[in-house]
């Protein structure tokens, strides 16, 4: 049967999602603690990367596995043996045919800024800090620029080998609650480090050092060096994956 899972996990100690040969990640993890619980070696798939230092409440994975542990209760199992900073938030038993990654229509995250001259004791290692005082009502109105289908070419790490830079933005909002500052931004699908490039742009957008208006300016360049410097992954975290409410309707039918 194949299972569905939604992971969080902390980034700080992990170079990213996905395995990897010489280095520690989350879905080597997950998957180690899947064969300790059920005695079955197992590989998963995940809905997409993240990269070293970045986290996520809203990760979707699945794998196939034959397991007397019901489908609902094997979270917690999971969980008893998973390390503090990874926590399978949900499983479920999904149709054969689910696939974490193929059938994602779209993807949300959000971008966390400690906005103090002084650095956050707490929850340091999930925020990005920024000194300089920032104006998030002039960052909201760049960031509308962002929403809608462009040509990212300017928001993505250079030297990167990608077919198409073509990308659809459904919603960017920026929101202060006190000294903390979120980007949240809804798409469906996002190039290597777009969000934290955008992120970092806006940021410059705050400090005044640039215009709302260049943000189109710097969509119709294309040029990588016209945007902002690429903003730390710990402020980085995938909040949510997104389906079709049909097929997701579906995966819990045979």
């Amino acid at each position: 049967m194949r299972i569905k899972l939604i992971v969080e996990y902390e980034g700080t100690n992990y170079a990213g999602w996905q395995r990897q040969k010489n280095a520690l990640s989350v879905q080597e993890v997950v998957e180690e603690a899947i064969g300790q619980s059920t005695g079955i070696p197992t590989k998963i798939v995940g809905a997409g990367r993240t990269d070293a230092g970045v986290h996520a409440y809203g990760q979707t994975a699945h794998f196939d596995i034959e397991t007397k542990i019901p489908p609902d209760k094997l979270s917690y199992v999971l969980n008893m043996v998973l390390p503090e900073d990874i926590r399978i938030r949900s499983s479920e038993w999904v149709s054969d045919d689910f696939h974490a990654r193929r059938d994602a229509i779209g993807k949300h995250y959000r971008y966390i800024i400690y906005n103090d001259a002084h650095a956050p004791a707490l929850n340091r290692q999930t925020r990005a800090h920024v000194r300089m005082d920032l104006d998030a009502e002039r960052m909201n109105a760049a960031a509308q620029r962002f929403v809608g289908t462009h040509d990212f070419d300017a928001f993505h790490a250079a030297n990167t080998d990608i077919v198409g830079t073509v990308r659809t933005i459904h919603s960017m909002r920026v929101t202060r609650i006190e000294r903390e500052i979120y980007i949240d931004v809804t798409g469906n699908g996002f190039l290597y480090n777009m969000v934290r490039i955008m992120a970092g742009t806006l940021i410059d957008v705050g400090k005044g050092r640039t215009a709302p208006e260049a943000i189109s300016e710097m969509l119709m360049s294309k040029k990588r060096e016209d945007a902002g410097a690429t903003a730390p992954a710990k402020g980085l975290v995938l909040m949510e994956v997104m389906y079709d409410p049909k097929r997701s309707r579906l995966t819990m039918l045979r």
